[in-house]
């Protein structure tokens, strides 16, 4: 496929490749994606949006709904890494890659082996106790039942990025410093329209190229220099060589 020898040409040139991943990544774990035709924010449940019951002011007022809700709707504990996951990974192993900078939350990036991961959305695998800071993970959240609580009586929280929070800066400004460097962005499984995350293309310099893996347009489009609408995990394992 010759769109992807060029790909495989520009990442041995790139001294500092950057990956910006989306929800589309993890679609052939299981995982559902957001904002498609038919993605999570589509839905609702019993009048009110999965977008509004992911808020942090849906979490404090109504935090047992927001719990039945996350463990019935939006926990993949058994999810796995897929082929996209894995490519990811061996292409840092070889140097060709720097970091992955990902909007999910699952962790899969990580359970395939890559080091420099920089969650923007925070880690659906850890709860913080609000009272203690003592961490979960998901498992126990899982087996509980009602609002989760810590051994201090502490109510814990997702360690993520709900809507109405902002990004941490320490991760966001992380991600801009990648994007200002690199001479090479792969985007891939996100449509771009969500902020402050879709502005990173903006960091780029002139001279460095821009990829865009992904099913349907995106508003940076005509930035790139290689545009791909096929299977995304297809694309980044044949880029691999798995």
């Amino acid at each position: 496929m010759p769109d992807i020898n060029a790909l495989k040409s520009w990442l041995k040139e790139s001294r500092h490749t950057v990956f910006l991943g989306g929800a589309g990544v993890s679609t052939a774990s299981g995982i559902p994606d957001f904002r498609s035709a038919h993605g999570l924010y589509m839905q609702k449940k019993s009048g009110i949006s999965y977008e509004e019951m992911l808020s942090i002011d849906y979490y404090r007022a109504h935090t047992e709904e927001f719990y039945d809700f996350l463990r019935k709707v939006m926990l993949y504990p058994d999810a796995k890494p897929n082929p996209a996951h894995y490519a990811l990974s061996k292409l840092e192993r070889e140097g060709l890659l720097e970091v992955v900078i990902t909007q999910n939350i699952d962790g899969l990036h990580q359970m395939a082996g890559s080091k420099n991961v920089i969650e923007l959305h925070g880690n659906e695998n850890r709860y913080i106790c609000v009272k203690c800071g003592k961490v979960y993970d998901m498992r126990y959240v899982m087996d509980c039942k009602g609002i989760p609580l810590c051994s201090c009586g502490g109510v814990l929280k997702p360690d993520v990025v709900l809507y109405g929070e902002a990004l941490k800066e320490r991760d966001l400004g992380r991600a801009v410093q990648y994007a200002y460097d690199a001479d090479l962005m792969i985007v891939g499984g996100t449509s771009l329209v969500v902020y402050p995350v879709a502005g990173l293309v903006q960091y780029l310099c002139k001279e460095a190229k821009l990829v865009i893996l992904n099913r349907d347009p995106t508003p940076y489009d005509s930035r790139a220099q290689l545009i791909l609408r096929e299977d995304l995990a297809e694309v980044l394992a044949d880029t691999a060589d798995l």
